[in-house]
C-alpha cells in the first residue's frame, strides 16, 4: 500500500512524499521526488547517504597572493594518467553566493589538494569557517604553511599528503543554491610524509590515518569508525592565532586540541575564570602545583569530553601563574 504524508519541517515549507509498505527485509521505504523538497533537506539526504566522503582540503591565493584554506567533501581522484582529481564547492545553499575557493580558482588557475588525516581534523574543521575575504585560514587554524614547488597556492605542512595542481576546467552544475561547480584539477607533483610510507614504500593505510566526512556533524576514522566534530560557529570563532603562546606552543596540547580551543566566540573573562576555581577544589590544587604539563593535561581531558569553556579556564588559571 502506498500513502501520501505531508511533513512540515523546521522552515515551515510543507512538503510531501510516499511512504511506501513492502513485504520482507524492508518493510517501509521513502520515497521522494527530489523537485518536491527544499534544498536543504535534499542536501541533507544526499550527504547523510552517500559516505564517508574523502576530504579536499583545498589551498588557493586569490590575485593579489592571499592564502585561502577550505575543506571540501564533495571529491574524489579520476584518473591516473592524466592524474586527475575533481572536488566541488557548492553554491551556498542559504543565500546562493559562491565560496573564496572557487573565486580564486577562477582568478589563479592553481590549488594544492591537502589530504586530512586524524591529528589535523579539528583545525580542518576550524578552517571551514566563513571568515573574510582575505583572512588567512592557515593562521587562523593554527597550520603551517609551506611553499609549493610548481605552483603559488602554499601546502599544509601538517598534511600526510599534498597535491600540487593546475585547474584545467570549472563546470558549473547551475545556477541555484546548491548547485556544484566541477574543478577538474590535474596533479603536477605529489608531496608524501615518509612516516607515512611502508617498507615497499606505499602509503600505509594506518598509518595515514585518514578521516573522512558524513552527514550532519559526523566524521569517520578510517582506523576505529564514526566520530563528531561540532560545525565551526555560525559566527566567527576566534582562530587558534589569537590563543596566548603559552598555550599555543604547549607540550602538551595537539593541533587538533588548539583547533577546538580556537572555535569560540570569545575567551572566558577573568571573573569568570576565578568563579570556576572557587567551585572546582581539585582544579585549584592541580594550579597551586605549577606543573603546566599537567594543568595542560587537565585540559585535554575537558577537550576529550567536549567541555572547552572549563577547558579554557583551566589554561588561563595556568596563564596567570
Amino acid at each position: 500500500m502506498i500513502y501520501n504524508v505531508v511533513f512540515s519541517i523546521a522552515s515551515h515549507a510543507v512538503f510531501s512524499f510516499h511512504f511506501t509498505y513492502l513485504y520482507g527485509p524492508m518493510n517501509k521505504v521513502v520515497s521522494i521526488n527530489t523537485k518536491d523538497i527544499p534544498t536543504p533537506r535534499l542536501h541533507a539526504y544526499l550527504l547523510g547517504a552517500v559516505g564517508p566522503r574523502p576530504i579536499a582540503f583545498a589551498s588557493t591565493v586569490d590575485r593579489q597572493g592571499r592564502p585561502n584554506l577550505s575543506p571540501f567533501s564533495f571529491f574524489n581522484v579520476f584518473s591516473a594518467n592524466p592524474p586527475v582529481m575533481i572536488f566541488s564547492p557548492a553554491r551556498r545553499v542559504r543565500n546562493n553566493t559562491i565560496k573564496h575557493t572557487l573565486e580564486n580558482v577562477h582568478e589563479t588557475r592553481e590549488v594544492v589538494i591537502n589530504i586530512v588525516n586524524y591529528r589535523m581534523v579539528q583545525q580542518m574543521s576550524l578552517a571551514s569557517t566563513e571568515y573574510q575575504k582575505g583572512e588567512n585560514e592557515f593562521v587562523k587554524a593554527g597550520l603551517t604553511m609551506v611553499k609549493s614547488d610548481l605552483v603559488k597556492p602554499f601546502r599544509v605542512g601538517e598534511s600526510p599528503v599534498q597535491f600540487e595542481c593546475k585547474v584545467t576546467k570549472v563546470e558549473s552544475l547551475g545556477e541555484d543554491g546548491g548547485a556544484g561547480n566541477l574543478i577538474f584539477s590535474e596533479v603536477l607533483r605529489i608531496h608524501i610524509d615518509t612516516a607515512m610510507l611502508d617498507k615497499d614504500g606505499n602509503i600505509d593505510q594506518f598509518k595515514i590515518d585518514q578521516v573522512a566526512r558524513m552527514g550532519g556533524n559526523w566524521y569517520s576514522r578510517a582506523q576505529t569508525g564514526m566520530f563528531e566534530v561540532p560545525k565551526p560557529l555560525s559566527s566567527l570563532g576566534i582562530g587558534v592565532d589569537r590563543i596566548p603562546d603559552t598555550i599555543r606552543f604547549s607540550k602538551v596540547l595537539t593541533g587538533n586540541d588548539l583547533g577546538m580551543l580556537g572555535n569560540i566566540e570569545a575567551i572566558p573573562d577573568s571573573d569568570s575564570v576565578e568563579a570556576f576555581l572557587k567551585e572546582n577544589i581539585e582544579i585549584r590544587a592541580i594550579i597551586s602545583s605549577d606543573d603546566i604539563d599537567r594543568i595542560h593535561q587537565k585540559a585535554r581531558e575537558y577537550l576529550a569530553s567536549k567541555d572547552i569553556d572549563s577547558a579554557w579556564k583551566v589554561l588561563l588559571a595556568a596563564d596567570t601563574l
